[in-house]
């Protein structure tokens, strides 16, 4: 990462004084508050928790705010202050079919069990400014909540599946230890914990375009929504004094399972195969790009052949992180002035050469 700058001390400052003042805006026009940020720009919240690696909604609309609403920046940010935070303990496994539903649907099947529920979207909005929205004191139309609650345990879609036999099973392999990426160095071959924990938090962008190019022919995916849920779900640790579970917060996710099928291989039977997306907050497109990119990276453990982009794990992982690639991107506006002096004195050389000895070649032909 690189972020040292020398030099120009007083010059610094004053730009520091003129990002403020240019943050700020207009002091006619009042001042943003981190409630407004948090409550009604949710989905930007939503994204820089989700990529910065921290789940709190203040911390999230600070750093939005701070970054003028430039997303990166604003990931930067979060990001660079986790490292500051200690870690209390480690959580066990969220249980997601034990969530808090606000939204659930399925592409695979019409009416399964606990329902479809649309919950907020703008899937099926018109795309149309909405100018209504410009007027102060707007009155809020007020959804009608259903009749009867939902079931605190709904199961998810490829349960289904799974009680038939149909997709391939799952299980940790008793493994033990999981890769824990924010204070491991990536490795090759990576894990499905590595790979995963790696996509959580990857540029929903970029992320969004290899997904895309693995239904466009470039990864073999031909995939179905098995399910796509958003809610919220409690975080439990047990501490060692206790010896039992203790729930210490409750979070949103968005969790995506995608369903592709695979025609089998010698050693395992036609069956439908998986990709696993989970982010915090209300991520639909980035769970959704998250799992198709899950999918394709698994080509090598299914005897596929890896021939693409989404495919190549060490492409993949290496180039997925926003913050690692703005910070290499963004520091070439930094002063290089010694290394570009050294490349002109060399094309300088190089071209004098190249002069000499294009007067020396031409002087031949005119001597022959």
């Amino acid at each position: 990462m690189y972020v040292a700058v020398k030099g120009g001390e007083q010059a610094i400052l004053n730009t520091h004084k003129l990002i403020s003042e240019t943050r700020r805006g207009d002091p006619e026009i009042a001042e943003l508050t981190l409630p407004q940020i948090s409550e009604q720009l949710g989905l930007a919240v939503d994204r820089v928790m989700a990529e910065g690696s921290v789940y709190d909604r203040q911390l999230a609309a600070l750093a939005l705010k701070q970054a003028q609403g430039d997303a990166m920046e604003a990931i930067f940010l979060l990001r660079a202050y986790r490292t500051t935070l200690p870690r209390i303990a480690v959580s066990e496994p969220i249980d997601t079919s034990r969530m808090a539903i606000r939204r659930r649907i399925s592409a695979t099947f019409k009416d399964l069990p606990g329902g479809q529920v649309l919950g907020p979207t703008y899937d099926y909005t018109h795309r149309l400014l909405d100018f209504a929205l410009t007027a102060e004191g707007l009155e809020r139309v007020r959804a009608v909540p259903a009749a009867e609650p939902l079931d605190q345990s709904v199961p998810r879609v490829v349960d289904l599946l799974d009680d038939e036999g149909v997709i391939q099973e799952e299980n940790d392999d008793d493994q033990e230890e999981v890769f824990d990426l924010t204070r491991q160095p990536k490795s090759f071959p990576a894990g499905r914990d590595q790979r995963l924990q790696n996509l959580a938090r990857a540029d929903e962008g970029f992320l969004l375009g290899l997904a895309y190019s693995t239904t466009r022919g470039y990864g073999f995916n031909h995939p179905f929504v098995g399910e796509l849920r958003l809610g919220e779900v409690t975080v439990e640790i047990v501490p060692e004094e206790l010896g039992f579970p203790i729930v210490v917060a409750e979070v949103t996710v968005t969790e995506c399972q995608m369903i592709n099928s695979f025609r089998g291989s010698a050693e395992q039977p036609p069956q439908f195969t998986r990709g696993y997306g989970l982010t915090f907050g209300h991520n639909e497109g980035k769970a959704m790009s998250m799992s198709l990119v899950d999918r394709a990276m698994r080509a090598r453990e299914l005897g596929e052949d890896v021939r693409y982009p989404a495919q190549d794990e060490e492409f993949v992982l290496s180039h997925t992180d926003n913050v690692e690639a703005n910070g290499l991107v963004t520091h070439y506006k930094l002063p290089h002035y010694v290394d570009f002096q050294a490349e002109l004195q060399l094309v300088r050389q190089l071209r004098a050469e190249y002069e000499a000895a294009r007067a020396a070649a031409q002087t031949r032909e005119a001597a022959e």
